[in-house]
């Protein structure tokens, strides 16, 4: 049932939409990817690492008994490092992390406003204050208090 909460809390999240879709990170965002994905020569470079990994998981479900093993783990190491070495791909992934960044900082402060005790994922700037990044899987080797 909508309630004038529910309307109020509806109306807040478009203002923040709105707030996001109109900042200098989407925009950037928007700007790299555009500049990626509108150089043809890119995409199909892009297309070949796709088709890449597919292959790529076929073997790794065979291992070094794959008789493609040895061609696909060298093919894919080189269209990876070509792809991020490419200045544009480079400057996109950058362009993401920011937008992640600023999606994890409102998810943690939304979780923050109803209790401490939400959960927020483990790569969030909830963790961002850990030594570790909340989720090191060393069982505290790093140092951290896992």
């Amino acid at each position: 049932m909508m309630t004038d909460e529910w309307i109020t809390i509806i109306e807040h999240a478009e203002e923040l939409t709105e707030m996001l879709l109109s900042s200098e990170a989407v925009a950037d965002y928007r700007k790299a990817y555009n500049d990626v994905y509108s150089d043809t020569e890119l995409v199909k470079e892009i297309q070949e690492f796709t088709s890449m990994k597919e292959r790529y998981e076929e073997v790794q479900r065979f291992g070094r008994y794959h008789p493609d093993y040895n061609i696909v783990m060298k093919s894919i190491r080189v269209q990876k490092r070509a792809l991020d070495m490419n200045e544009r791909v480079a400057e996109l992934r950058l362009t993401e992390n920011d937008v992640q960044y600023i999606l994890d900082e409102i998810g943690s402060i939304i979780a923050k406003s109803v209790s401490d005790e939400v959960k927020v994922p483990a790569g969030s700037a909830f963790f961002s204050d850990s030594s570790c990044g909340g989720s090191c899987g060393t069982g505290g080797g790093c140092s951290c208090s896992a």
